[in-house]
């Protein structure tokens, strides 16, 4: 190999790993962005296969854009697994903003419906839910966003009079 094609090689490796390096994200000054999830909409509701939409909302409180490669997720309603899976939707988060986004989820509860049905039988006793997720951030080498919400959810709300 001659000495010019060498010497562009490692100029050009120095450049690279001198944008890498120059990316705050990849600094100590990164602050973790606030992931919310917002809505569920039921889409289909059938005997073996049930269809929903959850809404995110994910808040960047740092002074660069972070752009977002997907979502892994779990969610439980009381012990029971509601819905586990992947999104692999790319987007980018502005400096200081907020995005929203969704992610289609089909699971099958009829394995669990003896014990759904138990739980609907006061419509005002709260079912409670868990959100464990990992949001995957940045482009060439990037953080992991872990989620964790708990909250309660009274089925009476959600059942039309």
């Amino acid at each position: 190999m001659n000495y010019q094609a060498q010497m562009i090689r490692i100029l050009s490796l120095f450049w690279l790993f001198s944008l890498v390096s120059g990316c705050s994200w990849m600094a100590g000054d990164f602050v973790q962005p606030e992931v919310k999830l917002v809505k569920v909409d039921v889409v289909k509701a059938r005997l073996l296969e049930q269809e929903f939409t959850l809404y995110f909302q994910i808040d960047n409180p740092n002074d660069f854009s972070l752009p977002v490669r997907g979502l892994a997720y779990k969610i439980k309603l009381n012990d029971v697994e509601l819905a586990e899976g992947e999104s692999s939707t790319w987007f980018t988060v502005p400096a200081n903003g907020h995005e929203n986004f969704q992610i289609p989820v089909t699971t099958n509860l009829w394995r669990h419906m003896k014990y759904i049905v138990k739980l609907l039988e006061d419509p005002d006793k709260p079912i409670r839910y868990r959100l464990d997720g990992e949001v995957k951030t940045g482009l060439l080498f990037g953080r992991s966003v872990h989620i964790a919400r708990n909250g309660e959810i009274i089925p009476g709300d959600f059942i039309p009079e």
